[in-house]
């Protein structure tokens, strides 16, 4: 069924207009409230946000929603997403709510959902959901209304459950590490949870002011970090994004290292000490085939999906793994959270690094990427991928590739974009093959 307000990972857009709008929040937590509404108990949500300036207008409007229909409000402020799945599954919260548009530019904003185990909202509960949103949902009677408070310690809440997964028997006294927190959702925790850890911490992109929020900065935007790291020679620097979901590595020498090379880092960690559960990892058709072969020496497998860290999350939950993610740094680790946290991913990534105690461009190298190469083609309607003459020059190019390279063809989730991205041994061949398909895309368009 056609979703109207949910995409692939809540419901986002630019505030106040579509689907962004106080008015919109106020009937998401009134359609989301009733909806977890289960039992006699009295019902708990856990809202928390990162630092845009429009946090303020939808976190007030959602409370107003969720209050209205009996549901009680537990205000955390500006968190991380994982920390928000975390304290929803700690406080024993029905669900839990993160307000943030992740990586994107301040002026976005978007909703995400939680149940009460901390894993995002399936499918059925999201339709559900959205059938409310547009009907008629029963408010409370006046002495059955919400209440809502704020709690003050949900930050060291956080910073304990981070610190606990790095394992106690190292510490990174002498380890200059260089953060940066996108001026985002984990400007305080990030910093503080590395520095109780005994780091070197130096901290960029933490003053928030709801404007910044990833503007050239993040791991979005690795080139300020790369600079910093070189500057105060740091031995690694860690980035955030907005929600601190998702995480990007730059070494000493101030090389960004991508999500490929951390996944295949703790994988091959994990896989030695015994730890890593299905054989192998899971990432999206968009990691790198110098992955796939790498994990494939060490005896390992990679299962692949589509693009999207909630498909990665269904494949690990399906198969029994514990370690998937994306190239642009969503990692999940199942051991510890029910969604990709950035920050305790770079605590396995420093504990690789401590183990070994060698260089960050050592030991986080694992392999050498195959040239790739990523085009979008723009079309102003219709289905150009299903045209003959287009399916034609992807059949000659899947069997050109065929032994040495891969080729992905993929419609855009959210704007009239095709995405074309191959990869192989010969980066002639790689673009050859990818401007090929996208010139037979615009014919077609």
């Amino acid at each position: 069924m056609a979703r109207k307000y949910f995409g692939t990972d809540g419901i986002r857009g630019l505030t106040n207009s579509g689907a962004m709008t106080a008015e919109m929040a106020m009937k998401v937590g009134m359609a989301a409230g009733r909806h977890f509404l289960r039992g006699d108990h009295r019902h708990r949500v856990v809202i928390g946000k990162d630092t845009r300036l429009s946090g303020y207008m939808i976190e007030s409007a959602l409370q107003a929603g969720f209050t209205s229909v009996g549901m009680d409000v537990t205000l955390v402020g500006p968190m991380p997403t994982p920390a928000v799945a975390m304290l929803t599954k700690s406080m024993r919260a029905d669900m839990g709510v993160m307000i943030s548009a992740s990586h994107n530019p301040y002026a976005d904003n978007g909703i995400k959902l939680f149940g009460p185990d901390g894993y995002k909202l399936s499918d059925e509960d999201e339709l559900a959901i959205e059938a409310a949103i547009d009907g008629d949902v029963a408010l409370a009677s006046p002495g059955e209304i919400g209440r809502a408070k704020r709690i003050d310690d949900a930050r060291g809440r956080y910073i304990h459950f981070a610190k606990s997964t790095f394992p106690s028997d190292l510490s990174l006294d002498g380890v200059r590490v260089v953060v940066d927190c996108a001026n985002g959702a984990a400007y305080q925790v990030a910093p503080e949870a590395l520095w109780e850890l005994g780091a070197d911490v130096v901290q960029i992109g933490v003053s928030p002011n709801g404007l910044n929020i990833n503007d050239k900065i993040g791991s979005t935007h690795p080139h300020a970090l790369s600079q910093k790291v070189v500057e105060v020679r740091a031995d690694i620097g860690i980035a955030l994004d907005g929600d601190a979901d998702r995480l990007i590595v730059v070494d000493e020498k101030g090389q960004v290292i991508d999500g490929d090379q951390l996944m295949a880092a703790i994988a091959g960690g994990w896989a030695r000490a015994g730890r890593l559960q299905g054989g192998g990892l899971v990432a999206t058709v968009m990691s790198n085939l110098g992955l796939e072969r790498h994990l494939a020496g060490h005896g390992l497998e990679l299962i692949r999906t589509a693009v999207g860290d909630r498909h990665v999350l269904e494949a690990m939950r399906a198969r029994g793994y514990n370690v998937g993610g994306e190239q642009s740094g969503h990692i999940i680790l199942s051991d510890y959270a029910t969604t990709g946290d950035g920050l305790v991913a770079a605590l396995q990534v420093l504990a690789e690094i401590c183990r070994a105690d060698a260089p960050a461009s050592r030991v986080l190298n694992r392999f050498e990427p195959l040239p790739q190469l990523l085009k979008n083609v723009r079309f102003a309607g219709g289905k150009p991928l299903e045209a003959d003459a287009v399916k034609a020059v992807i059949a000659q190019a899947e069997a050109e590739l065929s032994g040495s390279g891969r080729l992905v063809i993929r419609p855009s989730g959210t704007e009239p974009v095709i995405r074309v991205m191959a990869e192989g041994d010969d980066p002639q061949q790689v673009e050859r093959v990818v401007d090929r398909i996208c010139d037979a895309v615009r014919k077609a368009a």
